[in-house]
């Protein structure tokens, strides 16, 4: 059973180990090893991570049998929606419906007794994987952005959202 679990400060260097594990993966192919590196270090070190969570993003291992497979940060934006900041499984563990499950659960969290069905995120452009992933859960292309990241590096984005009911 897929569960999510809040994670405590402690679990943040958890969440940077599988988060380098999954990037290093994944991400080569699409922005290259470099960028990789660069956002590795700046967003998903531990203590990037803990100023992350004490802005308000809320952290949570997705786990089957206690082993950490994955991780989702969400965060509450203005009043009517939430942002997934972060939403990585490791792709040894892929296209077995993990993902959607652990999305089903985090409805449930944060859209249970509430008013507010509406979620957010961004993609990258070219992570074709990833957004044939979000079109499958119901989320539609809102948007384009493009982020400066400093170092010369930019996040190609398609915005993201979800709209609908638990």
């Amino acid at each position: 059973m897929v569960k999510l679990v809040k994670a405590e400060l402690e679990d943040l260097e958890s969440i940077a180990n599988l988060a380098k594990q999954i990037w290093n993966i994944h991400y080569p192919p699409i922005i290259g090893q470099a960028q990789v590196d660069y956002m590795l270090e700046r967003f998903y070190n531990y203590n990037s991570l803990i100023k992350q969570q004490q802005e308000g993003q809320v952290f949570y291992l997705i786990q089957i049998d206690d082993q950490n497979l994955g991780f989702i940060a969400v965060s509450k934006k203005e009043d009517d929606y939430y942002f997934i900041h972060k939403f990585y499984i490791d792709p040894t563990v892929q296209g077995k419906g993990l993902g959607e499950k652990a999305f089903e659960n985090l409805k449930k969290i944060y859209l249970k007794s509430q008013l507010i069905h509406k979620i957010e995120l961004t993609v990258n452009r070219q992570n074709y994987k990833a957004i044939n992933f979000y079109f499958k859960l119901g989320f539609k292309i809102k948007d384009i952005a493009d982020f400066d990241i400093e170092n010369g590096y930019k996040m190609n984005d398609f915005i993201m959202e979800w709209k609908g009911n638990i």
